[in-house]
């Protein structure tokens, strides 16, 4: 039903594309080394989805990724013009409406005043949160604002789509809405997607592949290819293949954990 590898000591094959990175190491100045020798890439129309044990260095990897850290050893290939950010917390601006927040990050790249609103108000409406464009953050739910924050980042068309554990703090319902709407935005709008997450049935259900990481230093130790086809139905997670994939992910995280 599905094709699952374990690696533990050789790199994951690569995928030519839209991120790639070669053989990515990362000292901090304590001395503490975070992440060894990671290489893997994603090309467009892939979501790629990295777990691992708590301190492994995924959100590391990730804002190497975006250039906010720059890594000891290795490189990425990546175009940051237009990259998609969404963090674990939605970080909007309180004095902001949803629809100026929106129009955030078009503004601060230099489009002009009517071209962003009508972005704003398409990726509003996409993401599902038409009728509260002039709604400040503190009257919207966790989910909403997670909402926003995506449409903002969608208003560049970002080839290139980073998720920090971005619904990790909402409750398990809301989440799983939120998984199946990112979905869709992914079918959609075809960008390349590198995802975070604690959740291997997050993983699972969002992605065209999961990489397992080790404890730390952070290793790619194992890849799972994902079969089931797009769109996603929410009750895919209740089939046998599915948690036959999830067992298989839980099974390589727990071996490599320590």
């Amino acid at each position: 039903m599905y094709r699952g590898k374990s690696l533990p000591t050789d790199p994951v094959e690569t995928h030519s594309g839209s991120l790639a990175f070669e053989a990515i190491g990362m000292t901090f100045p304590d001395g503490t080394e975070a992440l060894r020798e990671i290489s893997f890439s994603l090309g467009k129309s892939e979501f790629v989805t990295v777990v691992g044990p708590s301190g492994c260095g995924k959100s590391t990897l990730l804002r190497i990724a975006s250039g906010l850290l720059e890594p000891t050893a290795g490189s990425v290939d990546i175009d940051r013009e237009r990259l998609g950010y969404v963090f674990q917390d939605a970080t909007l601006l309180p004095w902001r409406t949803v629809q100026g927040n929106v129009e955030l990050f078009a503004e601060l790249h230099g489009i002009p005043p009517d071209e962003r609103r009508l972005l704003a108000r398409e990726t509003i409406d996409l993401v599902g949160l038409q009728g509260f464009e002039g709604h400040y953050p503190k009257s919207l739910s966790g989910g909403m604002r997670m909402r926003c924050s995506l449409a903002r980042s969608l208003t560049l068309k970002p080839p290139v789509f980073l998720f920090d554990e971005p619904f990790g703090a909402v409750d398990e319902i809301t989440r799983e809405h939120l998984n199946d709407e990112t979905q869709q935005l992914f079918q959609q709008e075809g960008f390349a997607g590198l995802f975070i997450t604690h959740s291997i049935s997050e993983a699972v259900f969002m992605s065209t592949r999961v990489l397992v990481m080790s404890a730390r230093p952070g290793l790619i130790v194992a890849e799972f290819e994902v079969p089931f086809d797009y769109p996603r139905p929410p009750e895919l997670r209740f089939d046998p293949a599915f948690a036959e994939l999830c067992g298989q992910v839980s099974h390589e995280l727990r071996g490599y954990h320590s």
